[in-house]
């Protein structure tokens, strides 16, 4: 048989590229196509910030003061080693679990990020489509741009409410039977911001609510039309909290984020406050937040469900310990009186692989999901949780591990000090 040369070889490749050329445009064009081309969640970030103005960004991906602490989530996470077990037939791999008797097909859940309606406009309804889509839970934020009823009405799968716990216990009420009503399974109180952390990038920004219209946000929105065009036409960054603010001191203007939870969330939240929000919410009560063990022993006394062990992302005190270091110690502490949930620097999906075997049912993500809608909507958020669950169906196979009941604290080690990577953002 005559073998093709080179030349032959070069025009039928030619004439597939140019069949293939307006498929390939609008795959080049589209937001489907442009993350589709991102193979991690690094890649979304990168694309997110040359899409969305620097502002923005910094908001999303900051963290406080030094932001150690949420370099430490990663790091901490990286210098944790996966121990395979060969031949064991992994081929058919369970991810299902649930969580407080939801049964659920994956273990990420998604974390609750607030006021993502200055990211891209469907905000929250992207993020809960993006998670429900996988077979997952998310949990909405209640200073989210989008309201109760408009996430759990866009996106029917099973939801969470996250509550600040607001001085005026008469809106919680009110927040409260909402959430009720529009079928939310659960309320995750979060008990880590007693006021807001110093989020040093956002104070040199002048980040406030609506976003300031400076020469450099006009500057930054011109290279990114895109981003421009949504926010004028579809402005969606004022979350719930921040008009009820806005509402209490008519005079407020632009209110920049801290002036917000420091006039609305209560610093002197308390244990016995707990039981008050248990007397409110007729189901399962979480908190988010928790990184002692005797704290989680507390909540199981007063029959809290479930604990998150998380720092808020590195976000309220720096020099916090990283979430994966904290969690063993909590899970070993309540045992199976109750539920243990990680949040804090998931960027791969064998991340979720280390933490469920050191003891979380399952793993809240934020930023990589945020990193996702900002590269590119919906069809962004979509690719997010699909990496991290690609990459973890991954690394189970590869480590050998069939189902997710499986693992426990033998699956992963320490690496040596000097062989530990840097934090992923570095």
């Amino acid at each position: 048989m005559k073998q093709d040369g080179f030349f032959d070889l070069l025009v039928r490749q030619v004439r597939g590229d140019l069949a293939d050329l307006p498929s390939a445009l609008r795959r080049r064009v589209s937001d489907e196509g442009r993350v589709e081309r991102c193979g991690n969640i690094a890649e979304l970030r990168a694309l997110a910030r040359r899409r969305i103005p620097g502002v923005v960004f910094d908001y999303v991906d900051g963290g406080a003061w030094d932001e150690l602490t949420a370099a430490r989530n990663q790091a901490d996470l990286r210098r944790l080693a996966v121990l395979p077990h060969a031949l064991t037939g992994a081929s058919d791999i369970d991810l299902s679990t649930s969580l407080l008797g939801q049964p659920v097909t994956v273990p990420l859940m998604g974390a609750p990020t607030g006021m993502t309606g200055i990211v891209h406009h469907d905000g929250e309804v992207a993020l809960a489509r993006a998670v429900h889509g996988a077979g997952g839970l998310h949990v909405l934020s209640s200073v989210g741009s989008r309201t109760v009823e408009e996430v759990a009405g866009a996106s029917p799968g099973p939801m969470w409410l996250q509550l600040y716990v607001s001085r005026d216990r008469g809106y919680v009420r009110e927040l409260l039977g909402r959430a009720r009503r529009a079928g939310y399974l659960a309320l995750v109180v979060t008990v880590d911001v007693q006021r807001a952390g110093a989020r040093e990038r956002d104070r040199r920004n002048r980040f406030s609510l609506p976003p300031r219209v400076s020469a450099r946000a006009l500057a930054q929105g011109v290279v990114r039309p895109r981003w421009s065009m949504d926010f004028i036409r579809r402005p969606r960054f004022l979350s719930e909290g921040a008009r009820q603010a806005r509402a209490v001191d008519s005079g407020a203007g632009q209110p920049s984020l801290t002036s917000i939870i420091n006039s609305q969330f209560d610093p002197g939240l308390t244990w016995s406050d707990i039981g008050w929000v248990q007397e409110q919410w007729e189901g399962p009560v979480v908190l988010k937040g928790v990184l002692r063990a005797e704290d989680a022993q507390q909540a199981a006394r007063l029959g809290v469900r479930g604990v998150i062990v998380s720092n808020h992302g590195g976000r309220q005190l720096d020099h916090a310990p990283s979430s994966i270091s904290a969690l063993p110690a909590v899970a070993d502490a309540v045992g199976s009186e109750i539920e243990v949930y990680m949040d804090g620097g998931i960027r791969r999906g064998v991340d979720i692989l280390k933490a469920v075997a050191l003891g979380a049912r399952a793993c809240l993500s934020g930023r990589a999901l945020v990193y996702g809608l900002g590269a590119g909507g919906e069809a962004g958020a979509i690719r997010a949780v699909n990496l991290l669950i690609e990459e973890l169906r991954l690394a189970m196979t590869l480590a050998g591990c069939r189902s997710l009941s499986e693992l426990d604290p033998s699956w992963v080690t320490e690496v040596p000090q000097d062989e530990r990577s840097e934090a992923w953002n570095s």
